[in-house]
């Protein structure tokens, strides 16, 4: 069996092929995987460190902005998408791939196109409640259409209901196995409450911003215990908080770093998370069923993550503050009534859970067999 999964540009694009294709990996005999990418993506770094082989193509997506910068780079983007269907079709002749998995990303859109017009089937992968341009394009070559939420099925512009399946986004196997009391013990935490909170890899300076207010706040009893990440470009961070009067050293009840690299175990300990609304996030977020409040990123495509949220908070599983309206006071003054509220956290806990898919790897694997059974036959 031989398949090629394709996805890119982002790590929400690139782990969840990585998922399938780790799961694909470990339950089937005689399988060879073959990974193509964006030349100069993060999947350069990812595909061959999780141990597969990776090609790339040249594949950039067009600018809204049509100032003269704006021109020119979607000039060149045109150029590229003959160049990535051409580059394409030498892959795919070469790897004769019995099916072909996009996981969105620009370069799904020329190796999918130029796979279905092979005679390949195409399966492919939303992970957002908003699905991105790339996915919604593909939806009409695809076989199946698999979605992480059933919110995303209205969004993807036609009548694609006989192909759609929900399977939920794949979690990696550390969140299935975390533990709450022993996480905690291994964080070395007391019985206070936990607060995590972070705003991704770079760091968001409008979360960092409320978040200081909010730990300043609770650090005036030190009745919470907190872990925050402020990312790579909040190393300001630990300043902003000594300006409001938290001298880090006096108060061990605080963990402030720039990077969250156990992430298993300090959501696992958490009693509520603050967080952006990635799709892989929110996923973790519900396996784990802990309460959240969700201030979803404004520079993303579709404002896809506003989405994301939103199919949380209207189904009493998350609370949502757009960053618009996000200032230090109104996260405090949320966050401590919620910490204040055993029962409420636990509702939403409760609900939290019941939207989570624990077996969306293998209910993925399972549809990429049934098509590829359909094809046999």
């Amino acid at each position: 069996m031989r398949i090629l999964f394709t996805g890119g540009g982002t790590a929400g694009h690139i782990n969840p092929a990585l998922a399938v294709a780790g799961h694909a990996r470990d339950h089937e005999k005689n399988i060879e995987i073959l990974f193509i990418g964006s030349k100069g993506g993060m999947e350069e770094r990812l595909v061959p460190q999780a141990g597969f082989e990776l090609k790339t193509v040249p594949v950039s997506g067009f600018r809204r902005k049509l100032n003269m910068e704006g021109i020119k780079h979607n000039l060149k983007a045109i150029r590229q998408v003959f160049e990535a269907s051409k580059a394409s079709e030498k892959i795919l002749r070469e790897f004769k791939p019995d099916i072909c998995v996009g996981t969105g990303g620009y370069v799904c859109g020329p190796i999918l196109r130029k796979a279905k017009k092979m005679g390949i089937p195409v399966v492919v992968h939303e992970a957002n409640a908003f699905p991105g341009v790339t996915i919604k394009m593909l939806c009409r070559y695809a076989d199946k259409i698999l979605l992480a939420v059933p919110d995303a099925e209205a969004k993807l512009g036609g009548n694609y209901h006989d192909k759609v399946v929900i399977t939920g986004n794949p979690v990696r196997s550390e969140m299935l196995r975390a533990d709450k009391a022993a996480a905690r013990k291994k964080l070395g935490l007391d019985e206070r409450p936990v607060v995590l909170s972070y705003g991704g890899s770079l760091g968001a300076e409008q979360v960092n911003r409320a978040v200081a207010e909010l730990i300043a706040r609770t650090a005036k009893t030190d009745a919470v215990q907190h872990i925050h990440a402020y990312g790579q470009y909040g190393k300001w961070f630990p300043s902003l908080l000594e300006e409001k009067g938290v001298k880090l050293a006096e108060h061990p009840n605080l963990d402030i770093r720039e990077y969250i690299n156990n992430m298993p175990d300090c959501a696992a300990a958490a009693d509520l998370m603050i967080c952006r609304a990635g799709a892989m996030s929110l996923t973790e977020l519900q396996v784990l069923a802990k309460p959240a409040i969700l201030i979803p990123s404004p520079n993303v495509a579709e404002n896809h993550q506003y989405y994301n949220a939103l199919a949380l908070s209207s189904r009493g599983a998350a609370w949502l503050i757009e960053e618009k309206d996000l200032t230090g006071e109104k996260l405090s003054e949320l966050a401590e009534s919620l910490l204040a509220d055993p029962e409420k956290l636990k509702q939403c806990s409760i609900n939290a859970g019941k939207m989570a898919i624990v077996d969306a790897n293998e209910r993925i694997w399972r549809e990429v067999k049934a098509v590829l059974a359909a094809q046999k036959k």
